[in-house]
């Protein structure tokens, strides 16, 4: 783990603390998600479901989130020995890497990419390989990826909706993804936990393309879904044999967690169509809110198909280095950012975007928004 210190998010959220600034750094919510779960969490807690539950998860979390699946994509999954409940996405990012890499094993997943990708590679002792997603439309291309699989290429790392670019990968560019794995007999390990922030486009999971269920590793989680980010309830389901050796080594890391709040997330993944259709309505009021302040304000912002993020480039303000505007940014305007250059191995292809996080209250924004224009005066 040399070379990995303390995140960017832990940094410029004590930024946020320090000067006061409004933080649209982090990636969580300043509101809570549906009564409903929370009482249902508080219904189990006074139940007696304090305890450590099932390893693998309780019965009625794995089942709903088979039922998800179904409904949703036409998955079928065995909810018995193929779904696993786990700490967050994270952990199960971390776990799925543990038990299907090797050393010297090869990884390749695209860039900009979450922080927690290349720390659990190497934690796995596997090494990274990366093809660059590049804006305007976050579009990569196909022969950098096809360059990349070796004959030590053992998985592809794949997140759509993808974070930070906002970028959802289109059916086209998922089947490419798909021919090479099946090809090349790879796995893929696919995060896909922003499902239901799509605002354009269509979220299509990689694992119900042809050749790609046997082989594919899905995972989620109800912390971008129902805006419990702090419950760390998370999931990971595909092949019997696959999830089987994720929970090898996941009894390992945290072993079982959060108790109550599995019966609670149950509640959340039988919600009706409506509750998801509004959820992602609301956010893309806040992403188009946020884009045209931003805009407004000089920026050039590439405006995202999905999550909660949206990415600028700093030469547009007449800064040169992102990194470097994150810093001075909460002092000049009051407004703390995220410098992209922290997720890119390509450290020029990520030196002058920012990542701005819209899931927080519309007066929150609009405040942010009314800070960042005096940047322009």
């Amino acid at each position: 783990m040399q070379g990995f210190g303390e995140t960017i998010f832990a940094e410029m959220s004590a930024l946020a603390v320090r000067t006061g600034a409004v933080n649209l750094g982090q990636g969580f919510p300043d509101t809570d998600g549906p009564s409903l779960i929370a009482e249902a969490a508080v219904d189990a807690i006074r139940a007696g479901h304090n305890q450590y539950p099932p390893g693998v998860g309780i019965p009625s979390l794995r089942a709903a989130i088979a039922d998800h699946q179904r409904r949703f994509y036409g998955i079928e999954l065995d909810a018995d020995t193929e779904v696993l409940v786990t700490a967050g996405a994270t952990e199960a990012i971390a776990a799925a890497l543990l038990a299907l890499c090797d050393r010297g094993d090869e990884v390749v997943t695209f860039e900009p990419y979450y922080d927690s990708y290349a720390a659990c590679i190497a934690l796995a002792g596997a090494e990274r390989r990366v093809v660059t997603l590049r804006p305007p439309s976050y579009g990569f291309d196909p022969q950098d990826l096809d360059a990349a699989i070796t004959p030590r290429t053992r998985l592809i790392l794949l997140n759509t909706p993808h974070n930070p670019t906002g970028k959802v990968f289109s059916r086209d560019e998922l089947d490419h993804v798909a021919r090479l794995a099946v090809e090349h007999d790879l796995l893929v390990v696919t995060d896909e936990v922003y499902e239901h922030l799509v605002f354009d486009g269509e979220h299509v999971p990689i694992a119900t393309l042809p050749g790609m269920a046997e082989r594919t590793l899905t995972i989620s989680s109800a912390g971008k879904t129902f805006s419990f980010t702090g419950w760390k309830i998370g999931w990971i389901s595909g092949p019997a044999a696959l999830v089987a050796a994720v929970r090898t080594v996941k009894q390992f890391l945290t072993d079982v967690n959060g108790a109550p709040f599995q019966p609670a997330v149950a509640s959340g993944l039988a919600l009706g169509d409506g509750y998801f259709t509004d959820f992602t309505a609301d956010m893309r009021a806040k992403r188009d809110l946020l884009c045209d302040g931003l805009g407004a304000a000089g920026f050039e912002v590439f405006v995202p198909q999905g999550t909660y993020f949206a990415t600028v480039d700093v030469r547009s303000v007449g800064a040169d280095d992102g990194r470097t505007f994150c810093l001075e940014l909460p002092e000049r305007c009051g407004v703390v950012a995220v410098p992209n250059v922290v997720f890119y191995d390509d450290v020029d292809a990520g030196r002058t975007l920012v990542r701005f996080a819209f899931c927080k209250r519309t007066e929150v924004l609009e405040e942010a928004i009314h800070r960042l224009a005096a940047l322009g005066t």
